[in-house]
């Protein structure tokens, strides 16, 4: 494994933080047309960014693959478990600003 990529997955944890104070938490979704529903939910993670008053602004849809895309926020390390109490992410992992 590539000790410069931290990473973890749905079952929380396997945790590998190597670089980065910044965590990427993973929304996806995976069937036919659910790209409006990534979008849709990018939407309440700027919400939820106002609401809880986080540190980083950074939020994102992404095409994984075909009928694949995935809603993103970014969080610093030291608010990373209670955003992922509260979002309950599919994934996350390391990320540099």
């Amino acid at each position: 494994m590539n000790k410069n990529r931290s990473t973890w997955n749905c079952g929380f944890f396997l945790l590998l933080w190597p670089y980065g104070k910044e965590v990427k938490t993973n929304l996806g979704f995976f069937w036919p047309g659910c790209e409006k529903t990534a979008e849709h939910h990018e939407i309440h993670l700027k919400e939820f960014i106002q609401i809880k008053k986080l540190n980083h602004r950074i939020t994102e849809v992404e095409n994984s693959g075909e009928n694949q895309f995935t809603a993103f926020l970014v969080v610093d390390e030291s608010e990373m478990i209670p955003v992922r109490d509260a979002l309950k992410p599919n994934r996350g992992e390391g990320y540099e600003v």
